[in-house]
């Protein structure tokens, strides 16, 4: 077998997603037939070498696995939590394959999550370039003015990590119930950290429920707490809509 970059087998084999495994090979975990390895272009043989991740013989590609997990409030979209809430892995009875969520949705954000081994399909999904379209059901406090609304569909700058802004791409944002605190479904093509909160805090309004009901060509049809595998046609669906 042809060599291949460490970061690429170190997903293929379901210990981690391809960016975390970078974060592995940079800190020192790996080596190859018994030497450290930390420059990320390295490459392996992943049927001649020997790579071990933490001190552990990799045994090769897992068989992907593909799930659509309807997330509930009070679950962290990680693997391991520090501070000791429940994760979404522990939702995933009689699940032996090490899989990752794709992307994240908040501790108090609802709805439809992607997890998968296959980290090529993963890291794809979560490049800003993807434009792979996620849809939301958003309630908020508070009657927006249509003036508002108008911004969020062309783009408005959102705080960010260190200080800095940036400006959100234009949104679809159609209003789905109305009401003293009325529901809208919202469509992004990127997934900034608490986006949608942060978008409609800048026109002056508080976001009460977020749920996420579709994933490009995937809609949410399991209930809360649930999940079940993607069926090859949704796979191969997924991965034509990575742009």
């Amino acid at each position: 077998m042809a060599s291949e970059r460490l970061q690429k087998i170190i997903a293929a084999a379901g210990i981690a997603s391809r960016r975390h495994a970078e974060q592995l090979i940079t800190g020192g975990a790996v080596s190859v037939n018994g030497k450290a390895v930390t420059a990320l272009g390295s490459k392996a043989d992943p049927e001649h070498d020997h790579i071990r991740v933490n001190g552990k013989l990799l045994r090769g590609a897992e068989r992907h696995t593909y799930l659509a997990l309807n997330k509930p409030k009070g679950y962290v979209t990680t693997v391991q939590d520090p501070q000791g809430r429940p994760t979404v892995i522990t939702l995933l009875r009689g699940i032996r394959e090490r899989v990752y969520p794709v992307g994240r949705l908040d501790y108090a954000s609802e709805g439809l999550l992607l997890l998968t081994n296959d980290g090529d399909l993963a890291a794809a999904l979560m490049k800003a370039s993807s434009h792979v379209p996620k849809t939301y059901v958003v309630k908020i406090a508070g009657q927006p003015q249509e003036g508002g609304i108008a911004k969020l569909r062309t783009g408005v700058s959102i705080a960010m990590k260190g200080g800095r802004r940036a400006r959100t791409r234009p949104a679809k944002i159609r209003l789905i119930r109305e009401g003293e605190n009325p529901w809208y479904e919202v469509t992004l093509t990127e997934g900034k950290n608490r986006q949608i909160r942060k978008m409609f805090e800048e026109i002056g309004h508080h976001v009460e429920k977020i749920k996420r009901v579709r994933y490009g060509p995937l809609e949410l049809d399991v209930p809360p707490g649930e999940f079940r595998r993607l069926t090859p046609r949704e796979v191969a669906r997924l991965k034509s809509a990575i742009k």
